[in-house]
């Protein structure tokens, strides 16, 4: 304050983290009242873990069909929000250039991406509480190591935020809204979620069993249905997935 009852303007940017945390707050806040992303995120994983822990349409072997089926849906919810949910929403923000105004603003481009990051992380924290509160009222029995199943959820967020990253920013909005959907769909049927891979033939087996959500399915059941140990194997195709789609979408994904 220079005299009494005037002021001295301060122009400038607020603080990095300030501005990484306002953006994600708002990147939240704008898929949480998306009708389309709230179906895809949240409903749809929910009626499936309800729908097929009720009825025996899928044999899961022995014990409670939830007991099989809770880590394959919480492995299809990071897949939901971090690769199709964050690939359609991104692909229509480049398309309708707010990716270029952000990126012309004072929060530098890999800030955004922290931020949509940070959002993805905030929204997969709900779904999986909701989620997991659902699959105790069915009955769920879950154990085994907590920081293995959290190294999971965070790697398999990792991969897929890469693959969505590098899917929206190489695509047409349109093409990436197609082809995130039908892979989301193809992963849902082949990806371990629900159906288990010992039910493919073997050679597809070998092939399914590298694919990011059969990884993060199986490594979860793994861990919480079977008290296994660390899942090494599942953490590292997990790690290789994440190393090379979040390089790919560093390197080739374009902001117009």
């Amino acid at each position: 304050m220079s005299a009494a009852g005037t002021y001295t303007p301060k122009p400038g940017a607020a603080p990095l983290p300030r501005m990484i945390a306002t953006q994600a707050a708002l990147e939240t806040k704008m898929l949480l009242r998306n009708g389309e992303q709230l179906l895809l995120t949240v409903v749809i994983p929910t009626l499936l873990l309800v729908l097929f822990s009720a009825v025996d349409i899928v044999d899961t072997g022995d014990g409670k069909a939830v007991d099989f089926l809770a880590p394959g849906i919480l492995a299809l919810a990071v897949m939901s929000t971090a690769f199709t949910g964050q690939a359609i929403a991104t692909g229509f923000e480049r398309r309708y250039g707010v990716l270029k105004r952000l990126g012309a603003s004072p929060l530098p481009r890999w800030a955004l991406m922290a931020a949509k990051t940070l959002s993805v992380l905030v929204t997969e924290v709900l779904q999986i509480v909701l989620l997991t509160v659902i699959a105790f009222a069915l009955g769920w029995s879950p154990h085994g190591n907590p920081f293995a199943v959290l190294l999971l959820l965070i790697l398999g967020t990792a991969a897929f935020s890469g693959l969505g990253l590098l899917m929206a920013g190489t695509l047409k909005a349109e093409a990436t809204l197609a082809a995130a959907n039908l892979v989301f769909l193809l992963l849902l049927v082949g990806g371990g979620a629900i159906v288990p891979l010992d039910k493919f033939p073997d050679a597809a087996q070998s092939v399914l069993g590298l694919l990011p959500i059969s990884a993060l399915s199986g490594g979860l059941r793994d861990v919480l249905q079977d008290g296994a140990g660390m899942p090494w194997r599942d953490l590292g195709i997990l790690a290789v997935w994440a190393v090379l789609g979040l390089g790919a979408a560093g390197k080739f994904f374009r902001w117009e």
